[in-house]
């Protein structure tokens, strides 16, 4: 029996996306769509997690790139998305459209392994009520896997300017980055505080990846961050 030729194989990707606008979720998967398109896969769009529970659609599936913020999913929506990942669907996002898509179900967090939870600002007197307020100059440290994981190979340490996230997560993730909130005179806490800022999680047969970095198109489209999500798309993908 001959091998297939894998110039002609196609791979099957849905996108899941929507919630709050402020994330820009239509403008920030269309920038990842046609990179999938080009590596041969098709690519399917849905505006609700309502597709996760379509049991005859969701074993095709190869990849999802999620970038859905601050909604709910239902219980049988949650299950089908699970059940696909555990039987090798990847799993991939970047930011609040993963790390804080459904706070309705903690399974879902599980899931994940990281749940947003702040993004410190800029002090008192200079906030304006615009989204700017939480940004602030900051540094993602590469881990010491990250020198040779295919996601991260051949990127260093590198400082953006936008939302940097507090994460509250677990061990069971494989960390290919951190950052690390400083204490500032006005912050309640007293000792520095790390988050991971790029993770990877084996669940079931399915590989899951998360960036927190990624709050708009502009940070999407810096580099190191665009570089870092494509490759953990196809590192995630079945």
């Amino acid at each position: 029996m001959s091998t297939p030729d894998p110039r002609f194989m196609t791979k099957t990707a849905l996108v899941v996306r929507g919630g709050w606008d402020g994330h820009q979720p239509v403008e920030a998967t269309n920038l990842f769509i046609p990179f999938l398109e080009e590596r041969g896969y098709t690519v399917r769009v849905e505006e609700s997690p309502a597709v996760y529970a379509d049991s005859s659609y969701m074993p095709a599936v190869d990849l999802i790139v999620q970038s859905n913020t601050m909604t709910s999913i239902e219980k049988e929506e949650f299950e089908g998305l699970r059940s696909a990942v555990e039987a090798g669907t990847g799993l991939a996002g970047w930011h609040g459209g993963i790390a804080d898509s459904y706070r309705n179900n903690s399974d879902y967090l599980q899931l994940i392994g990281g749940q947003f939870a702040a993004h410190p600002g800029k002090a008192p007197e200079e906030l304006t009520g615009e989204q700017a307020d939480n940004y602030r100059l900051h540094t993602i440290n590469m881990s010491e896997a990250a020198a040779s994981h295919p996601i991260t190979e051949g990127i260093v340490d590198f400082e953006l300017t936008t939302e940097q996230y507090w994460v509250l997560h677990d061990d069971y993730n494989d960390v290919l980055a951190t950052t690390t909130q400083p204490v500032r005179p006005w912050d309640p806490w007293n000792r520095e505080i790390t988050s991971p800022a790029i993770w990877t999680r084996q669940w079931g047969e399915g590989r899951i990846f998360v960036s927190t970095p990624g709050h708009r198109v502009d940070i999407l489209e810096n580099p190191n961050v665009k570089t870092i999500i494509e490759r953990g798309l196809l590192w995630a993908s079945r």
